[in-house]
């Protein structure tokens, strides 16, 4: 061999990951996808025992579940650009290392202030690793019928990930404590760190101008003082609270100034222009429409399934794997779909059938309808990813090449924003039906005891309890009717929301549009390049 071929050789080893193949790349960062993806639901089943254990108010709890979302929304665009700055991989590896630790310290936690204190970190975490996948998958794959691809294995791995959670959350609730959810994700680390310093590919952009830190700072700024006021009103919290209005109207400044501020610049954080074209914009508004109508049905339907159906755990990680199956067969389908049908009629089209199936779920009653529930579950996961999978490729397809990691900051803060706004406006909305069922009085009940009821169903089983004989049982069924009516209002909400984004798709591209892919992408050898190089030898 030549020496000019050993550095060549050397050269490739350095910029592509030890001379891994794309697909062994696109196998690793569907591994970081899972660390993220498993955390972001695993609590979901949790929830019941975190209460019980660590005692914490509406708000704490409230400040558990949503402040992992809230972080995470908060700091993509940071991260995303930062890792176009430094380099991808290496933002990707410390988020790695980050989510270790911080899911030791939410494992160790006896209190609910440490808790949401170690799900902050594990936002933070979060926010260093959704990007940079993504990114790292845009160099990497230039063909976009190869993109497509893998985007369709990617979210595959985001469903299972999201249904393994549960899962993976209630098997471990039957045999440990609440705190065993967030260690499953210490050996996921141990492995994905070794593993993607040795393969991963690094890249960049074009690295022109500035970094603006001052930009990064206030759009984290800005998303997180927005999505917190609106998780205040989800809440419950009264409009004119200075504590609700006072995080909406900085963080709504914030986000202004941050757009003329990027405006202005010659070499912007985030290239604004890139919403002039009609396929990303769109594509943003519809991420965020699915997850706003979706998400929070997620956390009501496991309470429903252990609060009114009275599930264990680990049968209701068991009763919502079907929609995660069908979500897995929507992802590997995906990349065939878009050819064949292209983006409109695609994302549209899942649109209507995740509505059809939210509004096939209003059947559901203080009953258990397991046929009802299979079906309802495995339309929702058909149609719920086939609408984020056209979003998602028709997204990072319009965006520049050197411009990936802000591209996909924007993708997934579009999705983190989707789930936080979709729990608090969910959340209230399920508040509002539910509460006037228990506060108007419940006959046999003391008026403190049903007023005190009206606040959540866990609370209301709780003064059931203590009340005891025919009062507690009156208020238990009050209770469990009143919930249930909530449901079928927050599923007729969801449900137009979701009609309202089969609406917008319509501005996506007819047809999926595959010429002049683009040059420059990070070189990482592909079986061809492995045999040419083997016969080179």
């Amino acid at each position: 061999m030549s020496g000019t071929t050993t550095a060549a050789a050397a050269l490739r080893r350095r910029t592509a990951g030890a001379g891994a193949n794309r697909w062994v790349v696109l196998v690793v960062l569907c591994v970081s996808l899972l660390l993220v993806a498993v955390d972001a639901t695993v609590l979901h089943v949790a929830v019941p025992a975190v209460t019980e254990d660590l005692r914490p108010g509406a708000i704490e709890l409230l400040w558990i579940v949503d402040v992992y979302p809230l972080v995470c929304a908060s700091l993509l665009i940071l991260f995303g650009t930062l890792g176009d700055r430094v380099g991808r991989r290496r933002v990707l590896l410390l988020g790695y290392a980050l989510f270790g630790v911080a899911s030791a310290l939410a494992a160790l936690a006896d209190n609910a202030q440490v808790l949401i204190a170690a799900r902050a970190l594990l936002g933070v975490g979060g926010a260093m690793i959704m990007p940079a996948t993504l990114s790292i998958l845009r160099q990497v794959f230039p063909d976009r019928r190869e993109r497509a691809l893998a985007i369709g294995v990617w979210s595959a791995v985001a469903a299972v990930g999201a249904a393994v959670g549960p899962l993976l959350g209630g098997f471990l609730l039957e045999h440990f404590w609440w705190g065993s959810v967030f260690l499953v994700n210490i050996p996921l680390m141990l492995v994905s760190l070794p593993v993607g310093r040795l393969l991963l590919p690094e890249s960049k952009g074009d690295g022109r101008g500035p970094w603006d830190v001052v930009g990064a700072l206030m759009a984290a700024a800005g998303l997180f003082g927005v999505v917190l006021g609106v998780k205040r009103l989800g809440g419950g919290e009264p409009v004119p609270s200075l504590f609700t209005l006072l995080p909406l109207v900085l963080g709504a400044a914030l986000l202004a100034g941050f757009v003329r501020r990027q405006r202005r610049r010659t070499y912007p954080l985030v290239d604004l222009r890139m919403f002039g074209r009609p396929a990303f914009s769109t594509s943003v508004g519809c991420i965020v429409l699915a997850m706003l109508a979706l998400v929070g049905l997620e956390l009501i339907a496991a309470q429903y399934l252990q609060l009114v159906l009275g599930l264990s755990p680990l049968q209701t990680g068991l009763r919502l794997l079907p929609l995660t199956f069908a979500a897995m067969a929507a992802g590997l389908a995906g990349a065939r779909l878009l050819r064949r049908f292209g983006p409109r009629l695609m994302v549209s089209a899942g649109f209507c059938l995740t509505a059809f199936a939210v509004a096939l779920l209003t059947a559901m009653g203080r009953d258990d309808n397991s046929a009802l529930l299979l079906t309802g579950f495995v339309l929702l996961g058909f149609g719920l990813e086939t609408t984020l999978f056209g979003a998602y490729e028709s997204m990072l397809s319009e965006a520049p090449q050197e411009q990936s990691g802000g591209a996909a900051a924007i993708g997934e803060t579009s999705y983190q924003l989707g789930a936080g706004i979709g729990i608090a406006l969910l959340g209230s909305v399920m508040n509002a039906a539910y509460a006037p069922g228990l506060t108007g009085g419940v006959p046999g009940v003391p008026a403190s005891a049903s007023s005190a009821a009206g606040h959540s169903l866990g609370e209301a089983y709780e003064i059931a309890g203590q009340l005891g004989g025919p009062a507690g049982v009156a208020l238990r069924r009050a209770a469990g009717d009143a919930f249930v009516h909530g449901l079928h209002v927050t599923l007729v909400v969801s449900a137009g929301l979701l009609l309202l984004g089969a609406v917008m798709a319509l501005r996506l591209p007819r047809a999926m549009q595959c010429e002049g892919e683009d040059e420059g992408a990070v070189a990482v050898p592909g079986p061809r390049d492995a045999v040419e190089s083997r016969v080179s030898v």
